[in-house]
């Protein structure tokens, strides 16, 4: 490589100096003390797991979404389990879904022994295409879980439609999304059942967790008992009806979220708005820094919703640069800004490769976009410097590697 050098200085990966001294990550937690005190008061308590804390969260979080149930769960993985299986998928059946996203999503239909079904995804937002997920409905085809990419809800009223067409379920991954809304309504509200994460990266965090909302107060109840065991009713119900006796009435799982997670969850669910709030400034700040680089592809928000940017993902066009998506990575890297990617997409897994063949052009929005994607840093404990770091990489990188 011949001279690095940018108006910025000599890029790090030549030896320069890095625009930071340490790394920022792309995503972190916040906890600040009143988180601690919660979780220190419920230790002392008699309850560490299916306490009063665990009804108080779901309720609280509820509310928060706009539904009339909550039902908490171990993990966003569970939660998704527990979705698939109340939905009634089993072997034979298909469920449609995105293919960019975590492997959790498709994962969580293959517990079931049934069949993840990938569409394509949309050029602007990257959530899944209603019209695409269309043409893959069979007489099989059982539910559709669209994902609320980087926290931009997907299209919910054409979603909602499709199953009103086909007699299907909506299950919304929204583990990015706590706190969007969708043409007035928020996430939470809408889908036949809604899943969210509380893993340290996420608008909230239990440390690791996750919540099923939903309006139905047939699902809400099997979701109980499916991450229950199976069982009807719980040790502090018993306890405090004075009885020993249960029975299981289902095939469950042991997915419950304990009391010490949801204290926190509690304290940390407080003061979502204000964490909202600072991931909208960031991602302002992005927007309106960024898209003035060459080659530098900002998010597009579409103009009924309102995201809740647990991720910011920039493209960067290959036509604009001399190197890759991955060269451009490892500067940005050098220069200490721990970007990262989301996401591979599943059908290129190795497990998913063997499983159903594919071998990549099925997707081609989808792949194409891979090829492109680098996540930038954000969380609400950035400070405007933080920010400022990222904006000069950013500018720095693609200056030397610009056409």
């Amino acid at each position: 490589m011949t001279s690095i050098s940018t108006a910025h200085g000599l890029l790090a990966i030549a030896g320069g100096s890095p625009v930071r001294a340490k790394v920022l990550r792309y995503g972190r937690q916040s906890i600040e003390e009143d988180d601690v005190q919660a979780v220190v008061e419920t230790l002392r308590s008699d309850w560490l797991t299916t306490g009063p804390r665990v009804a108080e969260f779901e309720e609280a979080f509820a509310s928060y979404v706009g539904a009339k149930y909550a039902v908490s769960f171990s993990s966003g993985t569970a939660a998704l389990h527990g979705t698939v299986s109340v939905a009634g998928l089993l072997s034979g059946d298909e469920a449609i879904t995105s293919p960019m996203t975590f492997a959790a999503t498709a994962n969580c239909v293959l517990y079931q022994n049934a069949t993840p079904v990938f569409a394509d995804v949309a050029p602007d937002t990257l959530n899944l295409d209603p019209a695409q997920a269309e043409l893959k409905i069979t007489r099989r085809t059982k539910a559709i879980i669209p994902v609320d990419y980087a926290g931009h809800p997907a299209e919910m009223e054409a979603f909602s439609a499709l199953a009103a067409k086909h007699g299907l379920v909506i299950i919304e991954d929204a583990c990015h999304a706590l706190g969007a809304a969708y043409r007035g309504r928020k996430t939470g509200s809408i889908a036949d059942m809604t899943v969210f994460s509380f893993h340290p990266v996420k608008h909230l965090t239990t440390g690791e967790g996750g919540m099923v909302t939903t309006q139905d107060a047939e699902l809400a109840e099997k979701l109980r008992r499916f991450r229950n065991h199976g069982i009807n009713s719980d040790a502090r119900k018993r306890q405090l009806e004075g009885t020993w006796h249960y029975e299981m009435i289902s095939l469950g799982f042991n997915y419950r979220l304990p009391d010490l997670a949801c204290a926190l969850g509690l304290s940390q669910l407080k003061k979502q708005n204000a964490s909202l709030f600072r991931r909208r400034q960031i991602a302002a700040r992005y927007t309106a820094a960024l898209q003035e680089i060459p080659g530098v592809i900002v998010p597009q928000v579409r103009a009924d919703v309102v995201p809740a940017w647990h991720l910011y993902p920039i493209r960067v066009d290959p036509l604009r640069f001399t190197v890759g998506r991955a060269e451009i990575f490892r500067a940005l890297r050098g220069e200490n800004i721990g970007v990262n990617v989301h996401y591979i997409p599943v059908h290129f897994h190795p497990y998913y490769r063997d499983r159903f063949g594919d071998r990549g052009g099925e997707f081609p929005m989808a792949e194409s976009a891979y090829e492109q994607l680098i996540s930038l840093p954000i969380f609400p404990g950035m400070t405007d410097e933080d920010i400022e770091d990222v904006v000069t990489a950013v500018s720095k990188v693609a200056e030397f590697f610009g056409r």
